[in-house]
């Protein structure tokens, strides 16, 4: 780890303004959240803060060829937001020349095994601005996908009667003029509104119910 790269992936801790501005994903409540939950990672901020993106595309441009590639690529967003989701850091991790289907867990899993050891054990790596060793670590904050591409990674189908990925066995959804229709979105809305309390403007019920766990 050069001088200048170790600078750049304490950005996030030395350097971000802390203004309740969303600028990076460290001004972020999910990062603040994890920070609070695993403190000692937190304690050094050379550890690394990862999110995996995936898809499948057809690289030769012609719809009707039974072919996908599917890169699984790592973004490193302890840079700075102006250099944390450049081309040029982005890791390419696996690539899968076939539509992976249900079989992508298994693509995935030296990859998954990698990042359970960089989570738990870490590796050794040399600080050049401190000329030390240190053990770095690394954790996935989050994955990127389209809903399609989430199903296949994520395992939970987002077809059908329960394809919302929150709310799961929890979702309300019913067969309506020939498709799965998703409803009970006013199990959103604050405990008092008005809404609550209408049935027949809506599906004969009036809502009692508190809103799924995010």
């Amino acid at each position: 780890m050069s001088t200048h790269t170790a600078t750049d992936m304490r950005w996030h801790k030395e350097k971000r303004v802390d203004d309740d501005v969303m600028r990076h994903p460290a001004d972020g409540e999910a990062w603040k959240e994890f920070d609070r939950t695993f403190p000692e990672f937190a304690a050094d901020p050379r550890n690394v803060r990862l999110g995996l993106a995936t898809n499948g595309f057809n690289p030769y441009g012609v719809l009707n060829q039974h072919h996908s590639t599917w890169p699984i690529f790592a973004f490193p967003y302890n840079l700075p937001p102006w250099k944390c989701m450049k081309k040029e850091y982005m890791m390419m991790t696996v690539l899968i020349t076939e539509d992976p289907g249900r079989s992508i867990d298994v693509y995935l899993r030296p990859l998954v095994d990698e990042l359970k050891d960089l989570w738990t054990n870490g590796v050794r790596t040399y600080d050049k601005s401190t000329g030390r060793m240190f053990t770095l670590r690394a954790a996935v904050m989050w994955t990127m996908n389209d809903f399609a591409a989430y199903a296949m990674v994520s395992g939970w189908s987002t077809k059908g009667y329960m394809a919302c990925p929150v709310c799961k066995e929890d979702v309300t959804s019913g067969w309506h003029a020939g498709k799965v229709c998703y409803l009970g979105h006013r199990r959103w809305l604050p405990w008092d509104h008005e809404w609550r309390e209408k049935d027949k403007e809506f599906d004969g019920n009036t809502e009692r119910r508190l809103r799924p766990r995010e």
